[in-house]
């Protein structure tokens, strides 16, 4: 849900037109904070793990996120993005062996409808480089998901760790990649430093934090279904704050998708691991 705050902060507080060096500034610096107060650097194999993780979650997700939201109308691209738990179901499907049961492509399908009634509008303009952002976006998500949780983290790391890991990686491959297509960074007022203070602690930090946390307890799909929340408190913040209007439809998609979401956390009985299969086996 915070990270639906996005939007807003992002047009009512930050530089226009610099999707890039917001994506960056989102994730290094809090990154490096993280790093700095937890004081424990990835080893071993984690070091091309969290890079991997870093680059879906982070490196990869974020500009094209921005790429899809300054080529399309916001509604066409929230669907796109809601498109991730029908991503992330078929992903864990094949990476966690996790059942695929009817119930769950139903909560996908509901929820994508349910977002769609909520922040789509008959004008919306469909842009071929914008659509494939957008959907490429959806699957970093989803797989930056899936592989969390495939993955797991080392026993004597916590969430936190591993989201300054995650953030410092992303945030690394993010920097070349500012600096040559939008080149030296804007001048930065009080509010547009607020806005990133925000974005990067709460938005970012706290919540990857939580997300990460989340998805040590639960399947992968039920934690990726939590994402259609985005779009709709981006509606009620807009609503809130901006003074945006919200239709009876929008209502309602707003309560279609939130059964989706609730229907996505129906719990199923996981499938036996890898390692009992095999055992059993032997």
């Amino acid at each position: 849900m915070v990270w639906g705050s996005t939007y807003a902060v992002t047009t009512e507080f930050l530089p226009p037109d610099r999707p890039l060096f917001t994506a960056l500034m989102r994730a290094l610096p809090v990154g490096l904070l993280l790093l700095a107060i937890t004081r424990k650097l990835p080893q071993g194999q984690w070091i091309w793990k969290a890079g991997m993780l870093g680059l879906l979650n982070i490196g990869a997700f974020f500009p094209l996120l921005f790429l899809a939201a300054y080529r399309l109308p916001g509604g066409v691209a929230a669907v796109l993005g809601a498109a991730a738990p029908l991503i992330a179901l078929a992903l864990a499907t094949v990476v966690l062996n996790e059942r695929l049961t009817t119930r769950k492509v139903l909560a996908g399908v509901i929820g994508l409808f349910g977002v769609a009634l909520v922040v789509l509008r008959a004008s919306a303009t469909l842009d071929t480089l914008g659509v494939i952002a957008g959907l490429a976006g959806a699957a970093s998500m989803a797989s930056g998901t899936v592989m969390t949780k495939r993955w797991g983290r080392p026993e004597d790391v916590g969430p936190i760790t591993m989201a300054g890991w995650q953030l410092t990686a992303g945030g690394l491959l993010l920097l070349p990649l500012a600096l040559l297509v939008e080149g030296s960074p804007p001048a930065l007022d009080s509010k547009a430093i607020g806005g990133y203070l925000y974005l990067g602690l709460i938005g970012t930090a706290a919540a990857y934090a939580l997300w990460f946390r989340g998805l040590a307890r639960a399947n992968a799909t039920s934690i990726a279904y939590l994402g259609l929340l985005s779009p709709l408190s981006a509606a009620v913040i807009g609503w809130i704050a901006l003074g945006q209007s919200l239709t009876p439809l929008q209502v309602l998609g707003m309560i279609i998708a939130l059964g989706g979401t609730l229907l996505g956390q129906t719990a199923t009985a996981p499938a036996p691991q890898r390692a009992e299969l095999t055992s059993a086996t032997a």
